[in-house]
């Protein structure tokens, strides 16, 4: 049997019958003739390949080789992925009678860690807000609250004053599954909140923004109604390519960042998982990982052997 044969009868059952679309078919393509490459150059070493001869050992070979060579594992994958549809197809078509991938466990995808950035690129990015004027200095308390609390973004734009105890500097959180949670944050961010709560501008129809229409609402975009996800996200992207830093810097990112700043000042897992909102402790400990991570970097940076 024709091995190369067989995955152009694939690759056109793909293309003509499930009609997969051309970045689809062009993966299948890539991975299935990677994989005749490697069983003739490197394990069968045989021009022509039996089909009877791929055995779970054979594959495992493969998978080794994938290690060996270090490709990332969403890469190995999508390989194994491709293979094994291919097998069914031939057991489909009877060209053989046992999926040879039937007893290969699944990879499982690797976890990426959250991604969070020095205090230095903190500070930098936060310093893109013109605080002198109304609607920049809104967007500084947006920031400096996130940094402060580690809050959802879906929780900062749900935020009412009545939320806000000013006097302790307390947020009352209602979060995933209206869980409700009691986060203090710092003295300088309740200091930003409270300068953008009784601005003189919030009361006022300007040619940048229009008055407060909403009073529940702590934050509210410039027709003065409650801001949108939407918008801290746009805000967000706009002060990035102001700031010119490279990393992508999201209000999901600063709230990874206070995070692992938290542990890596000394804050237990239990605190933060509390602090974050998080239903699981097993949530929480990505934080070791990442705080592992910079560890690693800075030791590698810094030790005089390294």
């Amino acid at each position: 049997m024709d091995f190369e044969k067989n995955i152009f009868s694939f690759l056109h059952y793909l293309n003509v019958i499930k009609n997969v679309s051309k970045h689809t078919l062009r993966n299948y393509k890539i991975d299935l003739f990677h994989f005749q490459k490697i069983l003739i150059e490197k394990i069968l070493k045989e021009e022509k390949i039996n089909l009877a001869l791929i055995t779970k050992w054979t594959i495992r070979e493969y998978l080794t080789f994938l290690h060996e060579e270090k490709f990332k594992t969403r890469s190995i994958m999508r390989k194994t992925s491709t293979i094994k549809s291919f097998f069914r197809y031939l057991i489909k078509e009877k060209k053989i009678k046992i999926n040879p991938l039937d007893d290969i466990e699944s990879l499982k995808r690797e976890k990426a860690l959250p991604n969070f950035i020095n205090y230095e690129q903190v500070m930098h990015l936060f310093n893109m807000c013109d605080a002198d004027t109304y609607l920049g200095l809104r967007d500084r308390a947006i920031m400096e609250l996130f940094y402060s609390s580690g809050l959802r973004l879906s929780e900062l734009v749900s935020l009412n004053r009545e939320d806000f105890d000013e006097s302790s500097n307390l947020l009352n959180i209602f979060g995933k599954g209206k869980k409700q949670r009691i986060v203090p944050i710092t003295k300088t961010a309740s200091d930003v909140v409270k300068k953008y709560l009784y601005s003189s501008e919030r009361n006022k129809k300007t040619e940048e923004h229009y008055d407060e229409m909403d009073k529940k609402a702590i934050f509210l975009n410039k027709w003065g109604k409650r801001i949108s996800s939407r918008s801290v996200d746009r805000n967000f992207k706009r002060y990035l390519l102001k700031s010119g830093l490279y990393e992508k810097i999201t209000p999901h990112a600063i709230r990874h960042t206070i995070a692992t700043h938290w542990l890596e000042n000394g804050m237990d897992l239990k605190t933060i998982q509390t602090l974050l909102g998080h239903s699981s402790l097993s949530t929480t400990t990505i934080y070791t990982h990442v705080s592992t991570k910079l560890k690693r970097e800075v030791y590698d940076k810094t030790h005089p052997r390294a």
